[in-house]
């Protein structure tokens, strides 16, 4: 590779790309590259749960190199499931939604992660089963847009504040994996 393309390549390469978005710079590139930690909340939903596929959805996290940090299985009750759905309340589907995720387990997770939020939505695929693409979580397992298997949160500001809601600090861990990390991602 020469000239102006060459270098630019070759410094994007080195430096890394920058996120969309305030707040999701990816790495940066001074002085060597640095990674913005981000957490997220995933939550498989009681057809998930029903169907066994809560260990599926954990070891594709963990082959991504995602760090699970926070796990409890809980029948999610009516006023977290009511704030956690605070924006469809007006929508003509929310008191099905709310029946749904109140009708099983549900098993809410804190994954942890470079670029995580992202990821992870690619990883779960469209809502509506119909659309999402094959070897994506709903598009392998999905059978319906009402029982879409999983949630992950949207943004960066949504998942503090839905980690916030399902998880107490004390029941999130910080913990080294051993040297593992520092392998997949630069210090």
């Amino acid at each position: 590779m020469g000239g102006l393309f060459g270098v630019a390549a070759l410094v994007g390469l080195r430096c890394g790309l920058r996120a969309p978005g305030p707040g999701l710079l990816a790495r940066t590139c001074s002085g060597g590259p640095t990674w913005t930690r981000e957490r997220t909340l995933v939550a498989v939903k009681p057809d998930g749960v029903q169907r066994r596929l809560v260990g599926d959805v954990i070891q594709r996290f963990e082959r991504r190199g995602f760090k699970l940090v926070g796990m409890k299985m809980l029948q999610a009750p009516e006023s977290v499931l009511a704030e956690h759905y605070q924006d469809l309340k007006r929508k003509p589907f929310y008191p099905a939604l709310i029946s749904y995720m109140s009708s099983g387990p549900v098993v809410a997770m804190v994954w942890e992660g470079y670029n995580v939020v992202r990821a992870s939505r690619a990883m779960i695929g469209h809502t509506d089963s119909a659309e999402a693409a094959p070897g994506t979580i709903r598009g392998d397992f999905s059978i319906h847009i009402s029982r879409n298997i999983i949630h992950a949160s949207d943004s960066v500001e949504g998942a503090q504040r839905e980690i916030q809601l399902w998880f107490q600090s004390s029941e999130l861990v910080n913990w080294a994996d051993g040297g593992h990390q520092s392998s997949v991602y630069p210090a």
